[in-house]
């Protein structure tokens, strides 16, 4: 992925991010920061405070200092990238912005991101080079005014000693880790929703391609956030009723130093082209056959349609990659 923006955005409140301390937020809630959805504005809505917007915003500073909220990150990471979004801020968005990162809501901070230009009523986007794990992220404004989003993107990097303790564990799970490297389309919905932890929220909470015309079918192919043996393959089209996949199947590439976007990768079919049902979840496990150690997989859905979550269960290799090392690229908690 070139763009840090295809990534998860690790403070979002639907992975359980949340702004959790700010030094002022007179006009609008720093709760808003990190909202799924994008933001609004409604013209003619007013508090009793002042105009109503939606994202956070601090008062007219009148003496030295700046503004600043705490983000809890939903799932600890490394961050690539951030977007300060001032969408719908024209005449009060700060001047600049700057970015601290930490283990906990008290820090020690670390700057991954120096004091940078914002402009109004844009998508502020700022690469981060920074590899270390990260659970807090303090936002600072200069000197005041309203940021309606903060995303930041980047990959989940769960405790590896941790996963490695559980008798089984769901390999592709976002919250171990796992992350979607490619898709054939995505059009109505992205991909990363398919390996959301908790159940689907709505049809708008899966991956779900475009109406196939032609020949052919659509795949998705995932980095598992830790090398293991998969055993038993949920997949769930809650909420897709007559726009669910008629099929599926499932390939593992067990090749540690194979590229699983080439054309030379090794994959093994596990699960062979099964039948789907609309609105159901469904559960294979006498069906899939034994796999070696695994470090990716490749679902394929036929002909189109949408799937609300994948699963991929089954036990970590007892030594799990580390330091970012390898296909499932872990990083360990920094101490």
């Amino acid at each position: 992925m070139t763009d840090f923006t295809e990534l998860v955005d690790l403070a979002s409140e639907r992975l359980g991010g949340a702004a959790v301390a700010a030094n002022d937020e007179f006009f609008a809630a720093k709760e808003n920061l990190v909202k799924v959805e994008k933001p609004v504005f409604l013209e003619h809505e007013y508090t009793d405070r002042g105009k109503w917007m939606d994202g956070w915003e601090t008062r007219r500073r009148r003496e030295p200092g700046h503004d600043w909220c705490i983000v809890r990150l939903g799932l600890p990471g490394v961050i690539r990238g951030v977007s300060v979004d001032t969408a719908f801020f024209k005449g009060n968005f700060p001047e600049a912005c700057s970015l601290d990162a930490g283990d906990g809501p008290e820090g020690p901070w670390v700057e991954i991101l120096p004091m940078s230009e914002l402009l109004g009523d844009s998508e502020n986007l700022f690469s981060v080079a920074d590899g270390r794990r990260f659970t807090h992220v303090k936002l600072h404004i200069y000197p005041d005014g309203g940021v309606a989003r903060l995303r930041v993107y980047g990959t989940v990097t769960p405790d590896p000693e941790k996963l490695s303790r559980e008798k089984e564990v769901d390999l592709a799970g976002l919250e171990n880790g796992g992350l979607v490297l490619a898709a054939s389309d995505m059009f109505f919905g992205t991909t990363h929703n398919l390996i959301l932890p908790g159940p689907p929220r709505g049809m708008h909470d899966g991956w779900e391609t475009r109406r196939r015309r032609g020949p052919g079918h659509d795949w998705a192919i995932l980095r598992l956030g830790v090398p293991g043996r998969v055993r038993r393959v949920e997949v769930d089209t809650s909420w897709f009723k007559g726009n669910a996949p008629g099929r599926c199947s499932l390939e593992v590439l067990e090749d540690v130093d194979g590229d699983p976007l080439s054309s030379d990768a090794r994959w093994r079919e596990i699960l062979q082209e099964t039948p789907l049902s609309p609105d159901a979840v469904h559960v294979f496990e006498a069906e899939v056959r034994p796999s070696a150690t695994a470090t990716h997989a490749r679902f394929h859905i036929y002909p189109d349609g949408g799937v609300a979550r994948l699963r991929l269960f089954g036990p970590v290799e007892k030594s799990p990659y580390v330091a970012g090392t390898g296909p499932a690229g872990l990083h360990p908690p920094r101490t």
